[in-house]
């Protein structure tokens, strides 16, 4: 029984860790509540324990399953419901504004959105162009370098 529970977790994270990988976001949603389900199974595969149910009063001399186990897998699974409820939301808002749910169009729109309002956004002296941060340090010591050839430095006493 346990290595079929085993192969059950091992299919159900793989199958999540696949769809995570997709550019659809629904996918990706799907991909989170199949990890979460797999994670909720393992905890409470390797957590639980036979024995009777612990409502008191408890019987001396029979062991007792441990609630522990079942609250924290019961609170996991409201968690990943809200978590989902969420994140469809955030994708229905996407689809809404963008008509498309897929990650790759979405990142093609924004970039032409940026490249449009780079296009239409005079660019300020000085603002215009992004130097490497090497190159402005070139610059700028060459700068410091050619103020400091036409001053003359005290020189101490050696």
């Amino acid at each position: 029984m346990t290595l079929v529970v085993s192969i059950a977790i091992g299919v159900l994270f793989a199958a999540g860790s696949y769809l995570l990988l997709q550019h659809d976001f629904i996918k990706v949603v799907g991909g989170t509540m199949l990890i979460t389900h797999s994670v909720n199974l393992f905890i409470m595969v390797s957590g639980l324990s036979r024995g009777t149910e612990p409502i008191y009063p408890l019987v001396p001399g029979e062991e007792v399953s441990d609630p522990v186990v079942q609250a924290m897998v019961l609170t996991a699974i409201v968690i990943s419901f809200g978590v989902s409820a969420l994140l469809i939301s955030l994708i229905y808002r996407v689809y809404v504004s963008h008509r498309s749910v897929d990650i790759e169009h979405l990142s093609d729109f924004e970039e032409r959105l940026v490249q449009l309002e780079e296009a239409q956004v005079p660019a300020e002296p000085g603002i215009g162009v992004l130097q490497d941060r090497e190159i402005a340090e070139e610059n700028g010591n060459s700068a410091q370098q050619a103020a400091g050839s036409t001053q003359t430095e005290p020189r101490g006493t050696e």
